[in-house]
């Protein structure tokens, strides 16, 4: 974790730098703005904490303008309460009170650590996935995710990151897409002073930034021939050119693609260099998409549900009968990143203790797009899905999971559980007692179990 700390507030901020640095992070300061913006080109950083008192609105802007992507947290003393809001208007993630609480900055560090890295999942299609992921992550071989739009390419690249031995360095990600094709050069290798009209400083490109780390080419299909033929370079030779420079510059990093196309179709059609295929994919990880991973569209929901629930304040309601119907039988076109504005909205719109069917809507207010399905198919499904998860299992994994199941959805109540098992409660609690002592997570009364990785 790199902390810039840009400001002073009379001093108060050297207490929530040293907090930082007990907690792992390495800490940079700087006085004002223009300081942190020369630091920020030249050597990068993945948090901003920022004296409230300083132009924050100006600042986003200008890192908006040269396009680097850092979340602000603004400093302040309890009274900067306009500030404060005025900060968060401007773009600031969050408003921190000084003088610092410990606790307070190591959350506000875990949550940027963890930002965007949860994997969470169960059906058993993205658990082999993932499976792989972990597999080759401690390697530096070079992965290729591929999958739909909004299947959590850069959520499964980043668990990777985590996973591997560079976990403590530096992860950078750069949309191919978004960057205009004139900038994009500029954007990855850097660039000397005067090598090109606006070029008024030095600054280091993103392979730079990522060194010790992993760099993430997000959408790698859009990125221009004779740029693929410098990125080919850089992964040969693992040095790089910046624009303007005359000497080579070396890196060492790891780097990620990811890809919505396949890139084997654009090698066909002469869009994407063969030998850059073949150096990017040494591994493939094929998300699927969420209507391919039926048992995960309620789990992700739940999850967003406690995430945005405690985003905006607002209690956690249950998800009623009918919207769990509705969710699971939606065709997600936009996959994951579809689920989770939904559940945003729902939980923004809820009303009563639950989220009912009324509160799962598109943007412009109308239904969610479902499949009409009949009895038989309904079926079919239900007997694929409980094929593919019971493949593999002995009778007593199969017990447990069920018994488990059954009280998530009970949300832990031994009794009623008991009478949905047709078991006496006795032996439900012999059986939890056994899973408990053999180290498996059993739900307290009111709970439900937290999956994840």
């Amino acid at each position: 974790m790199r902390l810039l700390i840009i400001g002073s507030l009379n001093g108060q901020l050297t207490m929530a730098t040293k907090i930082a640095i007990d907690g792992g992070a390495t800490v940079t300061h700087a006085d004002d703005t223009a300081v942190a913006l020369k630091v920020l080109r030249s050597s990068g950083a993945d948090l901003l904490m920022v004296d409230v008192a300083l132009d924050i609105a100006g600042l986003i802007e200008k890192l908006e303008q040269e396009r680097i992507h850092v979340p602000v947290v603004a400093c302040g003393v309890e009274s900067n309460a306009r500030a404060a809001v005025e900060a968060i208007r401007a773009g600031a993630k969050e408003y921190v009170p000084l003088p610092p609480d410990p606790e307070l900055i190591a959350a506000v560090l875990a949550a940027v650590a963890e930002d965007a890295a949860d994997m969470i999942f169960r059906d058993q299609a993205m658990a082999r996935v993932v499976q792989l992921a972990d597999q080759v992550a401690p390697s530096d071989a070079s992965i290729l995710i591929t999958g739909e739009s909004g299947t959590g390419k850069e959520v499964l690249a980043r668990h990777v990151h985590r996973k591997s031995g560079r976990a403590k360095k530096p992860f950078i990600s750069v949309n191919c897409a978004a960057i205009p094709e004139n900038l994009l050069e500029s954007e990855l290798f850097g660039h000397e002073k005067g090598a090109f009209t606006g070029a008024v400083a030095r600054r280091v490109g993103k392979f730079e930034e990522a060194d010790g780390g992993t760099l993430l080419l997000d959408e790698i299909s859009e990125m221009d021939a004779r740029l693929q033929a410098k990125l080919l370079r850089a992964l040969q030779e693992r040095v790089i050119d910046r624009v303007g420079g005359s000497r080579p510059v070396p890196v060492d990093i790891r780097v990620i693609a990811t890809s919505n196309r396949n890139l084997a179709d654009a090698v066909r059609e002469g869009s994407f260099r063969e030998d850059l295929l073949y150096r990017l994919n040494v591994v493939n990880l094929k998300l699927p998409a969420l209507r391919e991973r039926p048992e995960d569209i309620l789990e992700l929901a739940q999850f967003f549900v406690r995430k945005y629930s405690a985003a905006n304040g607002v209690p956690v309601r249950p998800i009623a009968a009918e919207a769990r119907r509705q969710l699971s039988s939606a065709r997600w076109h936009g996959n994951v990143r579809e689920l989770e504005n939904t559940m945003h909205r729902a939980v923004l719109l809820a009303r009563g203790e639950e989220i009912d069917a009324d509160a799962i809507l598109m943007p412009d207010g109308s239904r969610i797009e479902t499949v009409a399905r009949g009895p038989a198919e309904h079926a079919a499904m239900t007997a694929e899905a409980v094929t593919r998860t019971l493949v593999g299992q002995t009778v007593a994994d199969v017990e447990r999971t069920l018994i488990l199941d059954t009280l998530d959805h009970c949300l832990g109540n031994r009794t009623h559980a008991a009478k949905i098992l047709g078991i006496s409660i006795r032996t439900l609690r012999n059986k939890l007692n056994q899973y408990s002592d053999e180290g498996v997570d059993v739900p307290p009364p009111g709970e439900a179990r937290a999956y994840g990785a």
